[in-house]
């Protein structure tokens, strides 16, 4: 199930609010969120549960031991234990048939490599879990003492793809939540928001990136192959900060507050920039409980040190993103143009107009989605050949000006909501010196009329058409 379905938006989600809020009790309100997500999370493979269960109940009962034992070496040992299995099971289910197939390929094997469907979100509640045990242990947050109340942390199913919700962000949330009715219409709005950029800007271009990007680069033109790039980078960007969307929508209709995820990447004009923009919430993650450790610990090596720190922690970064070569290279290759700009570029980026190093990044960043897209290296080589009009291949065709006219206004749509528009005409509203009633109500209408447009074209949408996938899902 995801959230961007029929059975989800007109089933699940209503009978889910229903019943939460015809309860008083915030423990039975806990409770019927871990019986939905248990529904959510078993609905194509119900076996997984129990590894969520078995992961919920280790690292509760090992947060409890590092709370009362913390001094102790028994502790520590506890402590490392258990993110050493964590690390362990997320390496077997995502990482055990690219390890054998490796092997095969370097040692010339015929190992028959395990066949099974990777854990719905599994990469997303394991790094939850890992910060809970390292914030407890650092003295960060208390150790939870209701088991109900970690489940449900653990559980929630608005949380089964991003964003990385930590324990320390929402402690006083989880064990006591109020009715707002201000919080509930925030929330539906926020989700309609997302669910028009996943379903009718992402799903859109998701259907140019089959159509240029699947098939045999050779047959493109230089102008397709490009265009077909550029409808990547508009997919990946609002499927993921749609569906972060709808997940920080699905927690405000519930009572939780959740950091924002996404801050319009696409504007950034360096790479160091656009990690502080881009999936923010697994960025400040990396950061806090990899890369300043690293850092930390090399910081007599000045530069070269944090350079260092910058290439292990991009590079676990691209592996957690899947288990291929490609994910590897592309944060690898994040984490060299990072470190450039560390050594050499950020003086340059300082003295040239903006615009200049926007474009700059634009380009690095294009080049960086064709590796995340290509897990097969050899159709990135061809792709690379036509774009850059090596292969032989026409330039343009009539079929591509046709496609731009036909599609200019969702072209010049996606283009201006990659940019802070709302942000700004918000910021312009609160910025008067007196707003009038009338005004504060038109503002209502207009939000709660655009929520409902968004919902019926994404209705819509989901009703006439086929292509629903969500990239980051198995994630």
């Amino acid at each position: 199930m995801v959230f961007s379905s029929i059975v989800f938006l007109y089933f699940f989600l209503p009978l889910n609010l229903i019943l939460y809020y015809s309860l008083k009790n915030n423990i039975y309100r806990n409770i019927i969120l871990i019986l939905f997500s248990f529904v959510f999370y078993a609905w194509g493979e119900q076996i997984w549960v129990l590894l969520l269960i078995f992961t919920a109940l280790k690292d509760y009962f090992v947060g409890r031991l590092i709370g009362k034992y913390r001094e102790k070496i028994m502790a520590r040992i506890i402590y490392i234990l258990s993110i050493l299995i964590n690390i362990g099971l997320l390496f077997f289910f995502k990482y055990s048939v690219f390890l054998y197939e490796n092997i095969n390929s370097w040692f010339n094997f015929s190992i028959e490599p395990p066949t099974y469907l990777l854990p719905l979100g599994i990469s997303f509640y394991t790094f939850r879990s890992i910060s809970y045990l390292i914030d407890v242990y650092r003295k960060d947050s208390k150790a939870e003492t209701s088991f109900i109340n970690f489940l449900m942390f653990m559980s929630l199913y608005h949380l089964v793809a991003g964003p990385i919700v930590r324990y320390t962000h929402i402690p006083n949330e989880i064990k006591q939540r109020k009715f707002i009715i201000q919080d509930i219409s925030a929330g539906m709005t926020r989700f309609c928001i997302g669910l028009f950029k996943k379903v009718c800007i992402a799903n859109v271009a998701g259907e140019f990136v089959l159509q240029y990007m699947s098939g045999d680069p050779l047959r493109l033109t230089v102008g397709l192959s490009w265009f077909g790039l550029v409808m990547f980078a508009v997919q990946i960007y609002f499927d993921f900060s749609g569906y972060s969307d709808m997940a920080i929508g699905l927690g405000r209709m519930f009572g939780f507050h959740y950091n924002e995820n996404f801050n319009y990447p696409y504007i950034s004009r360096s790479a160091t920039e656009f990690w502080r923009r881009w999936h923010i919430s697994l960025s400040t993650f990396l950061r806090d409980y990899i890369f300043t450790p690293i850092a930390v610990k090399l910081r007599s090596w000045g530069k070269f040190g944090v350079v260092i720190a910058t290439l292990i922690t991009f590079t676990i970064c691209g592996l957690w993103h899947g288990s291929n070569w490609n994910y590897v290279l592309w944060g690898l290759y994040f984490g060299i143009l990072i470190s450039l700009e560390i050594l050499f570029l950020k003086k340059l980026f300082s003295k040239i107009p903006g615009f200049i190093s926007n474009i700059y990044f634009l380009f690095s960043m294009m080049m960086g989605w064709l590796l995340f897209y290509f897990t097969d290296l050899s159709m990135l080589l061809k792709y690379l050949s036509v774009m850059f009009n090596q292969s032989g291949n026409q330039v343009m065709q009539f079929e591509f000006l046709l496609v731009l006219k036909d599609n200019m206004f969702w072209l010049l749509m996606a283009v201006i909501l990659c940019m802070p528009v709302y942000p700004s005409l918000q910021k312009f509203y609160l910025s008067r010196k007196k707003i009038y009633i009338w005004q504060y109500y038109l503002k209502t209408v207009v939000v709660i009329g655009m929520s409902l447009c968004f919902l019926f074209c994404s209705t819509a949408l989901l009703v006439g058409k086929s292509y629903n996938a969500f990239l980051y899902m198995r994630f």
